[in-house]
């Protein structure tokens, strides 16, 4: 049997949050994974600053195809000789936002997520910083800038509201750090406060439409006119059913 991980020292919140990684309360289960869906991971690292508790995002880079300016967890699709999820998330994590991977203490691997969409299949590896540094750009042509977002501007309510994207899909969304952030970035990020105990009431009959600025077209992987960054970043929207049967979730490594 390995060992646990190590969870010395952390605040209360994640504790909370790793006793229910096993039920992540996710608002949309999604469906299950096709045979082509590719494997992807990315790094949900929380740390602490002067401003309290906060969460690592990315936003990507206006020059990308797919996804262009979206804030996002950092990750990507999983390279040959890959550790994964862990090693494909802490790579990503290097590369696009300088994050030293050992830095980072994995304390767990959530449920696998496919995202019809982009036929991915996704784990969420969650990380604690204990010795927080400064976060730079990794690579500028992906991604336009890192935000240490304190969890407090996530939890306020008046951050928090819905979108409805024009296919009829209406899912959360979080106004912070001169970011909106929405489709699965925001559905995983809702989860997290509701399992860390975080969650406070809001507005959810607040439902606004996705500015149109947000709305390009999305390419099909292989049609030709993906972006190959783009599509090897971190998946950012999922647009799901909202039913289905639950994921397998990943223990602990």
């Amino acid at each position: 049997m390995s060992a646990g991980p190590d969870v010395d020292g952390l605040p209360a919140y994640l504790h909370r949050l790793l006793d229910a990684a096993a039920d992540l309360p996710l608002r949309h289960r999604m469906p299950k994974a096709t045979a082509t869906a590719r494997r992807s991971a990315v790094l949900i690292l929380f740390g602490e600053s002067a401003a309290g508790p906060d969460v690592l995002l990315i936003e990507k880079s206006a020059h990308l195809r797919s996804h262009a300016g979206q804030p996002a967890f950092p990750g990507g699709g999983v390279d040959p000789g890959d550790d994964y999820p862990v090693g494909t998330a802490l790579r990503e994590a290097h590369e696009e936002a300088g994050i030293d991977p050992d830095g980072v203490r994995v304390l767990a691997t959530l449920q696998e997520l496919y995202l019809p969409p982009s036929d991915r299949l996704v784990v969420p590896v969650v990380g604690w910083w204990d010795d927080p540094r400064d976060v730079s750009v990794g690579d500028p042509h992906e991604v336009a800038r890192v935000a240490r977002v304190p969890l407090a501007e996530l939890a306020d309510p008046g951050n928090r509201f819905r979108l409805r994207h024009p296919s009829g899909y209406v899912g959360p969304a979080f106004a912070v750090a001169d970011m909106l952030v929405w489709g699965f970035t925001a559905g995983l990020l809702e989860a997290i406060l509701e399992a860390a105990g975080l969650a406070r009431p809001w507005d959810e009959r607040d439902v606004r439409p996705i500015p149109e600025a947000m709305l390009r077209p999305y390419t099909l992987p292989g049609s030709g006119d993906d972006d190959e960054a783009g599509d090897a970043a971190a998946p950012t929207v999922a647009d799901p059913p909202p039913d289905g049967a639950p994921t397998r979730t990943v223990r602990p490594r």
